[in-house]
């Protein structure tokens, strides 16, 4: 008598959270741009320099006075959190390959991820303001709209470049980089600018067009492409000035719950805990996240 064989696959609760967690820690734009911390303190202390002491005039014989470095304290709260409860009804559990739950995995991370970053990019009015008056360096935190175009997305590179280090914010941006975070309009625009111009940056962008899957390089500046942004605003700046906490005890877990609310299937329930921190508006550092006020 032959012998039945099942092709039912078992559910890996083991290779699910990995291939999670593979997932969650690819190169995504939040990741590069912020400082990303994970803790499983419920309030990160942190702080931001607020005042540095500056060189004095010296009498020989006289005294010198001491100027303090002030640092202000930063309070960073794990106090948000959201739930993502995946259910797969009992017959698809049976049916589904390996292969199909690795897939689920993988997207079950990518739904966390892309969450963050819309939720980052939402984060706009702890942002320094960057408008038309900005754009012109004929004033300063404009709220005013600018267009961007194909014929003024090199001036508004240069533009937000030339505030960041009107503000000393050179050595930071050697140090970790610079950053704009486009929508898919904008990144067209770019595209067409360096095709047009330059040398070996055209031939590059004319032959394979702008790679986004994770940065592309140009005018000193990494420029990302979101389709998370909230309308009329887009986010640029000095990395790793801002910090993302994320608590690392939910993290890239779920949890296995067998006919939850008596419907028959599996429940996998995994939560992401985190909370913002941009940093006191006296902070040095608040020139170096801007929010560009576009139409």
């Amino acid at each position: 008598m032959a012998t039945l064989v099942s092709n039912t696959t078992v559910f890996n609760k083991h290779d699910y959270v990995q291939k999670m967690r593979a997932r969650l820690g690819k190169p995504v734009n939040w990741r590069d741009v912020m400082n990303v911390v994970f803790s499983n303190v419920r309030t990160i202390v942190t702080g931001s320099l607020t005042t540095e002491p500056a060189p004095q005039t010296d009498t020989p014989g006289d005294q010198y006075t001491y100027q303090a470095h002030v640092t202000a304290q930063d309070t960073l709260t794990l106090s948000t959190h959201r739930v993502l409860p995946s259910f797969i009804e009992e017959p698809y559990r049976h049916e589904q390959s390996y292969l199909s739950q690795m897939e689920m995995a993988d997207r079950h991370a990518e739904i966390i991820s892309e969450y963050l970053e819309a939720q980052m990019l939402a984060q706009h009015a702890s942002w320094t303001d960057f408008g038309t008056t900005d754009l012109s360096n004929t004033g300063d935190d404009s709220t005013v709209q600018i267009t961007v175009s194909a014929t003024n997305i090199d001036d508004l590179i240069r533009a937000v470049k030339r505030k960041q280090n009107a503000n000393n914010g050179v050595d930071l941006a050697v140090k970790f980089g610079r950053y704009f975070i486009w929508r898919s309009s904008d990144m067209e625009f770019l595209e067409a600018f360096v095709q047009a111009n330059g040398y070996t940056e055209a031939d590059i962008a004319l032959k394979n067009g702008i790679a986004v899957e994770r940065a592309f390089r140009y005018m000193g500046c990494d420029h990302y492409l979101s389709t998370q942004h909230t309308a009329l605003h887009l986010m640029a700046g000095i990395k790793k000035t801002a910090t993302l906490g994320i608590l690392r005890g939910t993290w890239g877990q779920i949890k296995t719950i067998e006919d939850p609310d008596r419907t028959s299937g599996l429940g996998l329930p995994s939560r992401v805990d985190y909370g913002w921190d941009f940093h006191a508006t006296t902070s040095l550092y608040k020139e170096f996240f801007m929010d560009i006020n576009v139409v």
